[in-house]
């Protein structure tokens, strides 16, 4: 039984090694197919110049573009030719390393491997790149060693920072992965595609979420190679997220747009696009229903150099974002700067200066993000204590100073590439995008739920009690109190609508420091909805005033004490028309059949009126009734009085003065629409009133 054994050992040996001949790419090996042959040789070629072109890139730490992806695109055809060539494996596993689906490299790495240990010089650092993606730790760093230990100096040298960046981020790994960070990390879902989805931008309320991919949009992009990019809006409805909607014409041009930041009001949308192989950052408006074509920022921002993601600060004088300038902290790739506003009428800015060394590093930082308490930096990069790829950090600003960035923590940052956080104003969801493994493909959109602090299990009293008589506390120290320094926000959001008719009304909000009688911020409502979406720091008591023309003046307070927790307050706000000759119908008041008898169901309508009257006392009325024109004239004309009059009656039971209220009936004197239909007669049996004098 042990020959069996050893003979079916060393059969299964043979057929390994048979199985695992690497294939050359030779004409010898390939007789019966040299069209394919040839064919497959030249995608290689073709692949072999991205891919060289790309590296080159990676190695002077600047964005080697799509020459990966393009390179890929010639390997894996070359790959259904003959799939058992270990150079083309290793090949594609190297280009994955630095695509949307790094997950892959491991698989190629592993094979080419298999097929020749010795494939290439540089196999043992990436299956240390490989190995880290899976947080692989010590496995990551006994390749990265190994090829420290093998190569030449040359190869090395090319590499320049990279090897040792890899083994840092390694052991910071180590330690990161070891504090879970109390968050859940989840997919979402319903709005990811199979290619990539990125740079979320969030409302402060969290409903509202935009973000860009290059999903299939019937818009092949300028290098034929993939889709345009386009930015997507979508909503949350019953806790998920609505179907993604292209956001149109408006916005998404032949080119490439970016989203950057929504602003926190949510009627700004700062973004980026390409022109002629630049980038530059534009603004888009929310007038009414409609997000209006893009303008430029200055040329003091937009410069010859490539800026991208962007971001206002909390009162929007400064614009945070990437910039690739040649003068950098880093000296390499992308860096952190911010402009400060000189005239936002004009949209001038000063030239742009540097975040400072503390968030710059010589790596790419990757996104940035102001949070609206005003001295939160969210930020990507390659560089700080990153382990893997770009991490996400926060900053945190002390006496006019960046403070030193903290990584935000394993499941938020993986050795996968984590990018564009956006934070709602509770501070309990964010979003980010990543290309870790198990997405849908590519970027994808992840939300994060913070759990918040732990808390720690009550002791039950009665058992402390029992244990205090036992064992009596002698310490009764009382220790001094622990300020928590929390700066939450409050959203106020709603929409500005006319006190009778319930239609949108188009307002200017005013917010002012109560302490000093200073305006802090002025906007108008949406002109199409009347809706807003405000957020005031804790720590402040404000005035916050609404204006629109015709109608009286609005004003809420807010007094947020500071520490305050977040709080999330959704009002309509009603605006009343004072304008003389403003007519308004009544769509709420009711009567019986042919009688001039007031419904119950009509009081709701009339106690607004009664409150409009009560709060101008200087307001006079017509009060109108109105019928269709079946029956005689007479008899609809002392209807309509009468049911004006009833109206009347009512409003003097309420305490209105008779001098202040004027009752006129008009029969079907004054149609509003046709009375040839059951529709139309609805329509013109109305009740109306009409400011007279004010």
């Amino acid at each position: 039984m042990k020959n069996y054994v050893v003979v079916a050992a060393l059969c299964l040996c043979c057929f390994g090694l048979l199985a695992q001949n690497n294939i050359e790419f030779k004409a010898s090996n390939f007789k019966e197919d040299k069209e394919a042959f040839k064919t497959a040789v030249e995608h290689i070629k073709k692949g072999d110049e991205f891919r060289d072109a790309g590296n080159e890139a990676i190695y002077s730490i600047l964005n080697p573009k799509k020459n990966f992806k393009q390179a890929l695109q010639n390997y894996l055809l070359a790959q259904e030719f003959n799939p058992k060539n270990a150079e083309l494996n290793f090949k594609i596993g190297n280009c994955y390393l630095y695509t949307n689906n790094k997950h892959k490299a491991l698989e190629f790495l592993q094979r080419a491997v298999q097929l020749d240990a010795e494939v290439d010089p540089f196999i043992d650092f990436y299956l240390g790149m490989a190995y880290q993606l899976e947080m692989d730790w010590n496995q990551a760093i006994k390749y990265y060693k190994n090829f420290q230990a093998s190569s030449r100096s040359k190869q090395i040298e090319s590499l320049g920072r990279m090897l040792s960046k890899r083994i840092s981020e390694c052991k910071y790994g180590i330690t990161i992965a070891a504090d879970k960070k109390r968050v859940w990390v989840d997919n979402v879902e319903e709005v990811n595609s199979s290619l990539d989805d990125f740079s979320p931008c969030v409302s402060m309320d969290g409903s509202m979420l935009m973000f860009t991919s290059n999903r299939d949009n019937g818009k092949p992009s300028a290098d034929g190679f993939e889709w345009d990019q386009d930015i997507y809006v979508s909503y949350l409805e019953d806790g998920k997220f609505t179907g993604p909607k292209n956001m149109g014409p408006e916005i998404n041009t032949e080119g490439n747009e970016t989203t950057g930041m929504l602003s926190y009001d949510g009627t700004k949308l700062l973004l980026f696009k390409e022109e002629d192989g630049q980038y530059d950052i534009y603004e888009s408006r929310l007038k009414g229903s409609k997000w209006v074509t893009m303008v430029s920022f200055s040329p003091q921002i937009n410069t010859k150099d490539n800026q991208t993601f962007c971001s206002f600060n909390a009162n929007e004088k400064k614009l945070y974002y990437i910039n690739d300038r040649k003068k950098g902290e880093g000296n390499y790739g992308y860096d952190i700067y911010f402009s400060q506003v000189m005239d936002k009428k004009t949209r001038k800015y000063e030239f742009p200066n540097s975040a400072g060394q503390k968030v710059n590093t010589k790596f790419n930082e990757g996104s940035v993000y102001m949070h609206p308490k005003g001295d939160l930096m969210f930020f990507s990069s390659e560089g700080h204590n990153s382990i893997g790829g770009y991490d996400i950090f926060v900053s945190k600003r002390k006496q006019g100073q960046w403070s030193e960035p903290e990584n935000l923590g394993w499941p938020i940052n993986t050795p996968y590439d984590d990018h564009f956080f956006a934070l709602t104003a509770s501070e309990k969801y964010a979003y980010i995008a990543s290309n870790r493994k198990g997405g849908k493909g590519g970027m994808d959109l992840y939300k994060i739920t913070f759990w918040g602090p732990e808390k720690f299990h009550q002791i039950d009293t009665e058992d402390y009690l029992l244990a205090s008589i036992a064992n009596p506390i002698t310490d009764v120290r009382i220790e001094k109190s622990v300020e928590v320094n929390r700066k939450s926000l409050t959203v106020f959001k709603g929409k500005t609508i006319d006190a009778i008719t319930k239609e949108p009304v188009e307002a200017k909000i005013e917010i002012s420091d109560n302490s000093t009688g200073r305006v802090i911020q002025t906007f108008s409502t949406n002109s199409a909805t009347g809706k807003f979406l405000l957020s005031l720091n804790s720590g402040k008591n404000y005035g916050i005033a609404v204006k629109a023309k015709d109608y009286l003046f609005h004003s809420e307070n807010f007094d947020i004490p500071k520490n305050s927790e977040y709080n999330l307050i959704d009002k309509e706000i009603e605006l009343k028309n004072i304008a003389v000759g403003s007519k308004i119908a009544l769509r709420n008041v009711f009567f019986d059949v042919g009688k001039s008898t007031l419904r119950p169901e009509s009081s709701a309508e009339l106690d607004r009126l009664v409150k409009l009257m009560k709060d101008v006392s200087s307001l006079k009325v017509e009060l109108s009734g109105h019928t269709d024109n079946r029956g005689s004239e007479s008899l609809n004309k002392k209807l309509s009085e009468d049911r004006a009059k009833a109206v009347v009656a009512y409003l003097k039971g309420k305490g209105i003065a008779e001098g202040r209220l004027v009752a006129v009936g008009y029969g079907s004197e004054y149609p509003i629409a046709s009375n040839k239909t059951s529709e139309g007669r609805q329509e013109n049996r109305r009740t109306e009133f009409k400011i007279q004098a004010n």
